[in-house]
């Protein structure tokens, strides 16, 4: 009766013990993760370039470290050139109108006098824009020299930790992922595997497949924006880039304004050749090379879902928010393909067993 006391004291004492130390595990990994928050662009942007990186790698993965090297570099060089700079560029651009407004201002009238409106509707939009620069201008100036110096820092910083993170991921990425496998039971590992494979798949997809059309869209680009002699060539870049990587968008939304504001400055025949001349070189490599190898990199979601996460991302966490927003759909998408794998599989079990007992009755 005493041992029997004894052990079930034991137990319960044992069970709380486990559920405490759960308890610490997930605090300390908390405070981790909080601690860790002000570096949450650099780490999602290393995971990002790494992602990408890694069918580069792949046919250096011999030579580990110096494989490791050279596709980051590959894949770092030329977006920390275009995002990079182009945002800088645009920060600058955000600064100098704040500092510029009436000469802003005075541009933007002018632009609208050589629409030839209307002097009615002329003067509905001249009162509507002077009444909008009043409340939107000093803000945005306000805003422009709190964060401008601190943005550019932590710019840096991020961008560091990316490239770091990238290079450590490639070379070390395949043991980092036999540890994690360790901690799983082995009745288990079957289901993990492939819930890692459909995440994979879906991350491909999502990830390898956009950024490198919008990596080779955008790098072309520039080279086209440079020979047309236009202005702020990298912050265009940085748009098309964007515009590029998000699914059910493009880089002609970019081209479609720069070409209708070359069509009032320039005139009819000037839009056109610019138009034409960009379509051509920016995007028929890319349809033509690219295309049969993106092809085969599908997600299986719907663009549509894609577009709503990407743009949701930014708005709630910037950068972070950008790229961990699809990889955070992208576990629950491959969740639920795992469980109706599980299910099928549970039903086909049913089927033959059914199919066993029929034969054997018979």
């Amino acid at each position: 009766m005493v041992a029997n006391i004894s052990n079930e004291l034991s137990r319960q004492i044992g069970s709380r013990w486990k559920v405490l130390v759960i308890i610490a595990i997930v605090m300390l990994f908390s405070i981790f993760v909080y601690i860790l928050l002000p570096l949450a662009d650099g780490i999602m942007l290393g995971l990002v370039f790494a992602y990408i990186a890694r069918p580069i790698y792949m046919p250096l993965k011999r030579k580990r470290h110096l494989g490791a090297f050279i596709a980051t570099m590959f894949i770092v060089a030329p977006i920390t050139l275009i995002l990079g700079m182009g945002i800088v560029e645009i920060a600058n651009q955000i600064v100098w109108i704040s500092e510029n407004q009436t000469v802003v201002l005075g541009s933007l009238f002018d632009f609208i006098r050589d629409l030839n409106i209307p002097n009615a509707y002329y003067e509905q939009i001249q009162q509507t824009i002077w009444d909008s620069s009043l409340s939107i201008l000093p803000l945005l100036g306000n805003l422009v020299f709190v964060s401008y110096a601190r943005g550019i820092a932590m710019f840096m910083i991020n961008l560091m930790i990316a490239i770091f993170m990238c290079f450590f991921l490639l070379a070390d990425g395949d043991a980092l992922y036999r540890s994690m496998l360790r901690i799983v039971p082995d009745g288990d590992q079957n289901v993990v595997k492939r819930y890692v494979h459909h995440m994979d798949v879906i991350l491909s997809g999502v990830f390898i497949g956009n950024a490198y059309a919008a990596l080779s869209v955008s790098t072309l680009s520039v080279i086209v924006f440079y020979a047309f002699g236009l202005s702020h060539v990298l912050a265009l870049a940085t748009l098309i880039f964007v515009a590029s990587a998000i699914p059910m968008f493009a880089g002609y939304m970019v081209l479609v304004v720069l070409s209708i504001i070359r069509y009032f400055s320039l005139g009819l025949e000037s839009a056109l050749i610019f138009f034409t001349i960009c379509s051509i070189v920016i995007y028929v490599p890319p349809e033509l090379f690219l295309r049969p190898y993106l092809a085969g990199i599908k997600s299986h979601i719907h663009p549509f879902l894609i577009m709503l996460t990407f743009l949701g991302g930014a708005f709630v966490g910037g950068i972070a928010g950008f790229f961990a927003a699809p990889i955070l759909l992208g576990s629950l998408v491959a969740a639920y393909r795992v469980y109706v794998e599980c299910q099928d599989k549970a039903e086909a079990e049913q089927v033959d067993v059914g199919k066993a007992e029929v034969e054997q009755a018979e």
